[in-house]
């Protein structure tokens, strides 16, 4: 399947930023699951990329932008062609022995309650390979995916498993906690969602489809090594999920992160646009303008306090015909 991914990123500060330093983490990574034909990354500022990798072999860039300013536009754009390996991941680049992910984190505390759904799976099921897909199964079953405009819970394992309902960041968190509570070490993964089906989630443009950015999760066995689980849709990775990084909670990294000084000294932070909003609670996104959830709960997006950039993760996909797919993001 070849996908043609468009994501685009505004921020508006209010007052005006002095000057900021800010990393871009939108640029995925060829492996035997998927190979990245082109990808390009453009702002509004006029200032120099550099490159690098994370500490868990991410690729991001980094820039500085001398203001004032108001607002900051990133744009990612490309194209990625996938194919199915049942979720099993391949040529992916490996910074860490997998045991370093067996360590919980502060999104995937193992409360009692946590660990009591974990070891209802291992009753079920002897083997490491059995056990993934009896938690992906019983995940399923037990917490129900929402979108981010209809949820206000945080995203944290044992408050998605509190609630019965989470979207795709609190599930995978869930699933995280519970497998590594398992002695299975798992990592949190971030990617895009394409409709498989041109016709799927149609909108208002003939043969246009929606979907959204994605979190799941990956887990790691001996025998075969890591394998993605998306217990929200209760299947392991498809050709459909291009994926852009991984780490050991969502928590820890951002579409953006980065500092802002402000003109006025303390302060600060951003404003979305003004204009109507859309769904419950904090609302997130205008279809043709910039609008971001300040509700962490949301999974569209993390605070953005003073001097900060938050993370916009809710996506729009416009699907073209037969395997060629389009996502777009403006938030």
């Amino acid at each position: 399947m070849r996908i043609r991914i468009r994501h685009e990123i505004t921020q508006r500060f209010e007052p005006g930023s002095r000057n900021m330093a800010v990393t871009v983490r939108l640029t995925p990574r060829s492996h035997e699951g998927q190979f990245i034909l082109r990808w390009t990354l453009d702002l509004n500022s006029d200032c120099r990329l550099a490159a690098r990798e994370d500490a868990f072999g991410n690729l991001c860039h980094t820039f500085s932008v001398d203001g004032p300013t108001d607002h900051l536009s990133v744009v990612a754009e490309g194209e990625v062609e996938t194919q199915d390996t049942t979720g099993v991941m391949h040529g992916t680049v490996e910074r860490f022995p997998p045991s370093l992910f067996l360590r919980q984190t502060d999104l995937t505390e193992a409360t009692p309650e946590v660990v009591a759904f974990a070891e209802s799976v291992r009753l079920a099921e002897d083997d490491p390979l059995g056990q993934l897909h009896a938690l992906m199964v019983a995940l399923h079953e037990k917490v129900e995916e929402q979108d981010g405009p209809a949820l206000s819970g945080p995203l944290s394992a044992a408050a998605a498993l509190e609630a019965g309902k989470a979207c795709s960041g609190g599930i995978a968190h869930l699933f995280t906690a519970a497998a590594r509570h398992l002695g299975l070490p798992a990592r949190h993964i971030s990617g895009y969602l394409a409709p498989e089906d041109p016709e799927e989630g149609e909108s208002e443009s003939a043969g246009v489809g929606v979907g959204a950015a994605r979190h799941w999760a990956e887990a790691y066995t001996p025998k075969i090594g890591w394998i993605s689980f998306d217990a929200g849709r209760n299947l392991c990775g498809i050709r459909a999920m291009p994926r852009v990084m991984s780490v050991r909670e969502e928590g820890v990294m951002a579409w953006l992160s980065g500092t802002v000084d402000d003109v006025v000294g303390d302060g600060g932070g951003v404003s979305p646009d003004p204009g109507d909003r859309v769904g419950a609670a904090a609302a997130v996104l205008r279809h043709a303008g910039h609008e971001q959830s300040r509700n962490p709960g949301l999974g569209a997006g993390c605070p953005i306090g003073a001097r900060g950039i938050g993370q916009p993760v809710v996506a729009r996909f416009v699907a073209g015909h037969m395997s060629d797919h389009v996502l777009e993001q403006r938030v």
